[in-house]
């Protein structure tokens, strides 16, 4: 498959000296976000300490990472040393063999103090097999200038009814300032994140306690109609093509009065160096529908793996260790302030004054991954675990097809009655091929 990238992520970047330097050379697949870019520039640390190791970086956009190592891995390729993968790979590929254990990491690294909710999802019979970047949950980021001219409220808590009510009294188009901001760029982690979250605030599950896809519920139908009536009414043009990294440049630029995404973009979002808007933001929980005890359950960990079959075992391990030390986020924080700091990892980051002080998102980020429940993100019985996605291999598909229909009617290809129905019948018939269903 042939690679997408940025400009300034154009080819693999090679960090260090000449090749001929170095005593050995690994790849690490990554993601093009924010974080992950800092830390390529934060490199020059690693050099000096590990001389005899050369990183060479492939970095991906979230979509086309996902097809790349998961291909990789799958088939054997052997293509990387270090895989950026999330809280639903790690546990389906440590089960078939296809990572390294992590049960031998020094007294150093303090594995300890890894927050326990991360460092569960990152085991397998209590071993991890991945080590925690940042770590995530979701919630609503807003414009607390835009509110104050409207003349309105939001509460710590929202309802959705209370969302749609503050986008309408913030949209203002004909000053291109859009009251919401969503995901609409198809994928399993993109936009489906994002409905997937939504839907779980709404009671709404992927499957029945016979894995029968709900797509026909109407939990599902008031999600979809209510995601689509947002957008289209109170959302930028072109949403369908935008993913995180868009969303988080339309609010930058003050383009959005409130975005409802992953809670590692509030330090993005609060950098005065690149937000337009970093003075004027608020932040309440992710909204659930009135009556319903769910807030979306999202939960998310990027996170640094080893293949089983790289040959370059030691040299990968050394480097995930110090990209997911406190020593690093004592770096960042050296270079950028604590608000940079790599969130949603480690209890002794919340326990630190200088990073609350320069963080006032820190409580709202740690009480929305303690509330996640990932054993039941749904209030309905399930027969599955996992968060906004399903914890079972077939979802990355499935998600992803559900996805480019969402996609579709959001652009307005298609209604979200026929979005829903193509959802059904085309997870019916993965669901009933994996042997779920007769």
């Amino acid at each position: 498959m042939t690679m997408t990238m940025r400009a300034l992520l154009g080819a693999t970047a090679l960090c260090g000296l000449s090749a001929g330097a170095f005593a050995e050379s690994i790849t690490v697949a990554t993601v093009n976000n924010g974080d992950m870019i800092r830390m390529q520039g934060l490199m020059s640390d690693f050099n000096a300490k590990h001389p005899d190791i050369q990183v060479n970086w492939v970095t991906l956009e979230e979509n086309a990472l996902r097809q790349q190592v998961t291909t990789d891995i799958a088939t054997g390729g052997g293509q990387f040393d270090v895989l950026t993968i999330g809280t639903y790979e790690v546990p389906i590929w440590a089960k078939q063999n296809w990572l390294s254990p992590l049960n031998d990491l020094p007294a150093e690294y303090n594995v300890d103090d890894l927050l326990p909710s991360v460092r569960g999802a990152l085991s397998v019979d209590g071993t991890l097999y991945s080590l925690p970047f940042y770590g995530e949950s979701a919630m609503v980021m807003y414009r607390t200038d835009l509110a104050e001219k409207a003349g309105i409220t939001i509460p710590d808590s929202p309802t959705w009814d209370d969302i749609k009510a503050a986008a309408a009294a913030m949209t203002d188009k004909g000053n291109e300032v859009y009251g919401i901001c969503l995901r609409g760029k198809p994928g399993w982690g993109e936009n489906m994140a994002f409905i997937g979250a939504m839907n779980n605030s709404y009671g709404g599950r992927w499957f029945d306690m016979d894995w029968k896809p709900q797509f026909d519920s109407q939990e599902w139908k008031d999600t979809v109609a209510d995601y689509l009536d947002l957008m289209t009414n109170y959302g930028p043009p072109g949403a369908s093509s935008n993913g995180f990294n868009e969303n988080l440049t339309l609010f930058q630029q003050g383009k959005c009065g409130m975005w409802i995404d992953a809670t590692v973009a509030a330090g993005f979002v609060t950098d005065p160096t690149n937000s337009t808007v970093a003075d004027h933001v608020g932040y309440a929980q992710f909204p659930n529908k009135a009556g319903v005890d769910n807030h979306g359950n999202w939960f998310w960990a990027w996170t640094l793996a080893i293949p089983a079959s790289s040959q370059k075992q030691d040299a990968a391990k050394t480097f995930i260790q110090w990209a997911t030390s406190q020593e690093y986020t004592n770096l960042v924080a050296s270079k950028e302030g604590w608000r940079a700091a790599p969130p949603g990892t480690r209890t002794s980051l919340y326990e630190n004054a200088e990073y609350l002080a320069a963080a006032p998102f820190a409580k709202m980020t740690l009480d929305s991954m303690n509330a996640v429940d990932f054993s039941k993100p749904s209030v309905q019985e399930i027969p599955y675990t996992g968060a906004q996605f399903v914890a079972i291999p077939e979802f990355q598909g499935i998600g992803t097809a559900v996805g480019q229909e969402m996609s579709a009617a959001l652009a307005g290809q298609e209604t979200g009655d026929e979005a829903l129905a193509k959802a059904q019948a085309l997870t019916d018939e993965e669901m009933k091929a994996a042997g779920y269903i007769q």
